[in-house]
């Protein structure tokens, strides 16, 4: 990375009991970086994690009523100021170790967009196969629609040269974002490709957030973004 900075931004709503877990570890990642979280009116405990606990151990925290992950990503990108920007969920479902391969091709300039693949080498999927088929079945759809080839476009590592978001802006509010931002890195014609990553899932008990109604926006901003 050597000057470059890496910008890790983090949407969180009601995750009291991972926030201080993935923040230690996104902060031992060996890259010179900033982390952004944006709180959007969380009601566990979560503010007052991030106050009390991990307001000296970030760059930014901002709390401001949002709608949704994609609201949240939103201003994240505005905030950011690093040469390199990711997206990090506040679970543990992925893990900051994987950095280093997800920027690399951006740092050689092989790419514009990298993409961290559940999918790329196996299914993947460890016991929760609906999600799994929902996910093809959506990166399946983007392609059709905008003829690139990936196998995760659901996916949450998504990394991108700074550079992107002077022609990119984020419409959606919600998980919508996922193939708004797809359709637009190919209706750029931004270079992407992926890497494979490691994926450890949970369920909607467990506290996952994403439902079948958010399946269905999905494809409707899969026709939307992609006219």
């Amino acid at each position: 990375m050597k000057d470059k900075v890496l910008s890790v931004i983090i949407p969180c709503y009601n995750e009291k009991d991972t926030i201080e877990q993935i923040v230690e570890k996104v902060r031992k990642v060996k890259i010179k970086k900033e982390i952004i979280i944006i709180d959007g009116d969380s009601t566990d405990g979560t503010i007052e994690i991030l106050k009390e606990k991990l307001s000296k151990k970030v760059d930014k925290i901002i709390y401001k009523h949002t709608v949704g992950k994609g609201e949240k990503l939103a201003i994240g990108v505005k905030e950011a100021t690093g040469d390199i920007i990711i997206f990090q969920d506040a679970d543990l479902e992925y893990d900051p170790k994987d950095y280093e391969k997800v920027i690399a091709p951006i740092l050689s300039g092989e790419v514009d967009v990298c993409y961290g693949s559940r999918f790329k080498k196996s299914k993947n999927d460890k016991g929760y196969s609906q999600n799994y088929i929902a996910n093809r079945f959506l990166t399946f759809l983007s392609n059709r629609f905008n003829h690139l080839k990936l196998t995760d476009m659901e996916t949450c590592y998504k990394a991108f040269d700074r550079k992107v978001f002077d022609k990119i802006k984020i419409e959606e509010k919600r998980f919508g974002i996922e193939p708004e931002i797809t359709a637009k890195v190919a209706k750029n014609g931004f270079r992407i490709k992926e890497v494979s990553i490691s994926y450890y899932p949970r369920t909607i008990a467990e506290g996952k957030k994403i439902n079948f109604k958010d399946g269905f926006e999905a494809i409707k901003c899969i026709i939307k973004y992609n006219k």
